[in-house]
């Protein structure tokens, strides 16, 4: 998979997430001019305390009269500015929860869309963090950040009008002073960007070895591999930790730069002020006013110091969502979609090449060669192979999971990319190796594949693949509990669970990727019993790992490293003397002598 976010410049980001969330594009101008009109209530009082100052205060007395107005006005155009700030603000705060809402339902639905040769490579914590972690960073930089940025960033741009409307001299040595703090923040700022990108990347390492030292508690604790694992999320904990006392470091660096710079401003104004004197047309007023405009004027810019942080956090979390957003979908959806013809349905396999790809956007090395074969519509087929021989790979290529780098598969004569994904998931349905189950009920996990049926229904489903003995074992029946992933119920209940929720789809080609681990004998008979019911009339392709599955089937293809060695019945096969009949021989060696040893228990 390739990285392009790398070359992307924080402008460069910022206007990508915008076209990739238009929610913010929609409304913007008018909010905008209500920030700008907000601005103006924190600009109005420098003016009008320096209306007050000249024209209130004369020689001859003080004028209430004058003052008493000043203050009437300040009070009616202030209100009316912290009306517009206020709308602005909430105008601006929807608009970013329907981005976030839009970005974060688009990222998940990108990510179960993406190709399963780039599910391979990237880890479910890092994808998790995606959806989670980084999107969270956004959604604290809109509540706050993104605010400074509307909000001050229009006051900045007002009272450097007014400054200069006021004494363009004046105006000229704030900025003059003011000037270097804006190099020195460019400075920090790209020390800042490499330190967060840093950051947010150690951040999803941590979320990947915490979720999978989690999903393999079980396994640690076989093994007593709590300290090797423990150890590996304390070197990754600790790696984040210093990545983000780094870059925090440099963060603090920025907010007393602000203050220094704040100072040197004001001071330089004043004595410039004090220098020129009456002469130069300034009057006391407009001094004190144009020192009130002054901090006005910084007062944005020591608050950037600290929202900068943030923003640059903002927009490492971005490059990051947007890298997954840039990874191409796969596989397409084809631009003129050709219907699947009715009935049973034959898979064609033509010179199929396959690889994984790796980050450098280059293959690895092929899992499949050449790969070419026809079953025909109805008929029940074994895959087997050693492990890595590219069964399971050539399984996904036919569920179209994944399209093959050369060569085509094809389903009842259709090439699988001319077919539309719903159209072939409705006649396609693939039981995967370790089937997975949502937290609930078994007929919560049924019901979701056909919503619309009933409980009766769904046992009708059960008592079909003649599995009510089975059911009938169970303490709550179709309700029972099936617990998180499943845990709760053996791998062989899994994959009886899997092959029902199968069957109520009705598929016209099941491919069943069938589990490793070894189940009891009576589970056994019941998924060779369920998948006889079910494969009846209907094109199945087993992913077989035990060659039981392989004995009963109609024809067994044998793959050996990527390579299509073998094809024909298994009796035919083991009379050959082949690659299958070695592998036949050693597993019935093998099964009596596990049987031999249980019978000596």
């Amino acid at each position: 998979m390739s990285e392009p976010i790398s070359r992307w410049t924080a402008v460069e980001t910022i206007g990508r997430g915008v076209r990739a969330a238009p929610a913010l594009r929609t409304g913007f101008a008018l909010t905008l001019w209500l920030a700008l009109v907000g601005a103006g209530g924190r600009v109005v009082i420098p003016v009008l305390v320096q209306q007050a100052i000249d024209r209130g205060f004369t020689e001859s007395g003080v004028k209430v009269g004058i003052i008493t107005v000043m203050a009437i006005v300040a009070v009616v155009l202030v209100s009316v500015a912290t009306w517009a700030q206020r709308t602005a603000v909430l105008r601006l705060g929807r608009r970013s929860e329907e981005a976030l809402y839009s970005l974060r339902v688009r990222l998940f639905e990108h990510i179960h869309r993406l190709s399963i040769a780039d599910h391979s490579e990237e880890r479910k914590g890092a994808l998790v963090a995606r959806v989670t972690s980084d999107v969270e960073t956004l959604a604290q930089f809109f509540q706050w950040g993104g605010l400074a940025w509307l909000l001050d960033g229009t006051l900045m741009l007002l009272v450097a009008s007014v400054m200069l409307a006021y004494d363009w001299v004046l105006a000229v040595v704030a900025f003059v002073v003011a000037a270097p703090l804006g190099i020195v923040l460019q400075k920090v700022q790209s020390h800042l960007v490499r330190a967060y990108d840093l950051s947010r990347s150690r951040n999803a390492n941590v979320m990947t070895q915490i979720s999978e030292v989690v999903a393999g508690a079980e396994t640690i604790r076989a093994y007593d591999a709590g300290e090797h694992f423990a150890d590996r999320v304390k070197v990754a904990s600790r790696e984040r930790s210093d990545s983000f006392i780094r870059a925090g470091t440099i963060g603090a660096f920025l907010f007393p730069s602000g203050e220094v710079f704040s100072v040197f401003t004001v001071s330089a104004v004043v004595g410039v002020g004090v220098l020129r004197g009456p002469g130069s047309g300034l009057t006391a007023g407009a001094l004190i006013g144009f020192v009130f405009l002054t901090y006005r004027f910084l007062e944005p810019i020591a608050e950037f110091t600290e929202v900068l942080e943030q923003t640059q956090t903002a927009v490492a979390g971005m490059r990051r969502v947007l890298g997954v957003l840039e990874i191409p979908i796969g596989p397409p959806e084809p631009e003129l979609p050709l219907p699947l013809p009715a009935g049973a349905l034959g898979v064609s396999i033509d010179r199929v090449d396959f690889s994984y790809r790796t980050r450098g956007d280059t293959d690895e090395p092929p899992v499949l060669v050449g790969v070419s074969a026809h079953i025909a519509a109805g008929q029940q087929v074994a895959v087997v192979g050693e492990t890595g021989s590219g069964k399971t790979t050539l399984g996904r290529l036919i569920a179209r999971l994944a399209d093959p780098t050369a060569g085509t598969v094809s389903i009842g004569g259709v090439s699988l990319t001319r077919v539309a994904n719903a159209d072939l998931r409705a006649r396609v349905t693939v039981v995967p190796q370790e089937p997975f189950l949502f937290e609930g009920s078994i007929a919560a996990n049924l019901s979701f594949a056909r919503p619309k049926l009933s409980l009766a229904e769904l046992e009708s489903s059960i008592d079909a693949l003649d599995l009510r003995d089975w059911l009938d074992t169970l303490p709550d029946g179709i309700e029972t509990e099936v617990g998180q992933r499943g845990g709760q119920l053996s791998a062989g209940e899994r994959q009886l669970v899997a092959l029902i929720r199968a069957s109520l789809v009705d598929p016209a080609v099941l491919l069943l990727d069938e589990a490793t681990s070894s189940v009891d004998a009576l589970t056994e008979v019941r998924l060779a019993r369920a998948l006889e019911k079910l494969a009846k009339g209907r094109t199945t392709i087993a992913i077989a790992h035990r060659l039981s599955t392989a004995a009963r089937a109609d024809r067994v293809l044998v793959l050996d490293h990527g390579r299509l060695v073998e094809d024909g019945t298994h009796v035919a096969l083991v009379d050959a003397g082949g690659v299958y009949a070695r592998m036949y021989e050693s597993w019935v060696a093998s099964t009596s002598s596990a049987g031999a040893a249980a019978e000596g228990a």
